[in-house]
């Protein structure tokens, strides 16, 4: 079960949520879309999650049904300001002036969504990668979890950061023992790769409150390998219906991760030297 939702009122100076998205119906949807999001507003994230939640830092992802149509995100980064960064979609035929002014706007990552939605193919990912290099971005990807074994070395080669989604986003869910799983380890011991705890209902079979199967994978990175975490809430939450408590999933990163250092870690000084807060 979630501890109890008091003690996520009193958050570290510089917490931060590493995953959430804007959508703005003023900006229209991808032809590659796979769903039409409901409206959520930079002023929704302030009011619902952000100042409730004791909050003080976001990152917003470019949503896969804007495609490489990335104004909605840079006009979210504009509004909230200091306090963001964003993750972009761009291939490798993005001019250098382009580069920059995404890097002015907040930008620190593109985006690879290896499931449905997602834009860039797996032929994209050496090329970006060596594009924003320069710039000190990530690749920020997100894949059914169970092809780390066979993407492993191609990831641990990039010269950039790598992010991994939601826990590893392991479409079924598997023991915390399983050689796939040990491969995400694997990446994570290398240095350079960081794992968002976040969003263990999207592949829960368990469900809530405590989503007890991702949250024995949740729980061994955070106890493992506290300095490779983020958390993130995942807001708003798309295709999820009814939508889960903000402030219970946050709740989970206390039993994830129960060491108050590693929590002040994972919520603060990671986001911090990965985004450059």
């Amino acid at each position: 079960m979630p501890a109890s939702s008091s003690l996520s009122t009193a958050l570290p100076a510089g917490a931060c949520d590493c995953h959430i998205h804007v959508y703005d119906p003023a900006y229209p949807l991808a032809a590659t879309a796979t769903f039409t999001p409901p409206p959520a507003s930079v002023a929704d994230y302030r009011s619902k999650v952000q100042q409730p939640l004791g909050l003080s830092r976001a990152v917003v992802v470019q949503p896969t049904g804007y495609g490489f149509d990335n104004r909605c995100t840079l006009a979210a980064l504009a509004q909230l300001g200091s306090g963001a960064r964003g993750v972009a979609v761009v291939d490798a035929s993005a001019s250098e002036e382009a580069l920059t002014q995404l890097h002015a706007a907040g930008i620190r990552g593109v985006r690879f969504m290896m499931l449905p939605g997602g834009v860039l193919p797996w032929e994209q990912l050496e090329p970006v990668a060596a594009r924003i290099a320069p710039l000190g971005w990530h690749i920020n990807l997100q894949i059914d979890g169970a092809g780390f074994p066979l993407h492993l070395e191609r990831l641990a080669r990039l010269p950039v950061p790598l992010v991994v989604d939601h826990n590893g986003k392991f479409l079924e869910p598997i023991p915390p023992w399983a050689p796939e799983f040990r491969a995400l380890r694997a990446l994570l011991d290398r240095g350079r790769c960081w794992v968002k705890l976040s969003a263990p209902y999207e592949t829960s079979r368990v469900g809530p409150a405590s989503y007890s199967d991702v949250g024995a994978l949740a729980s061994a990175l955070a106890r493992g390998h506290p300095e490779r975490c983020l958390w993130a809430s995942n807001w708003p939450h798309p295709n999820r219906a009814p939508p889960p408590r903000d402030r219970d999933l946050l709740d989970l990163l206390r039993n994830w991760a129960p060491d108050t250092a590693a929590f002040h870690r994972i919520l603060v000084d990671n986001p911090q030297q990965l985004y450059g807060f």
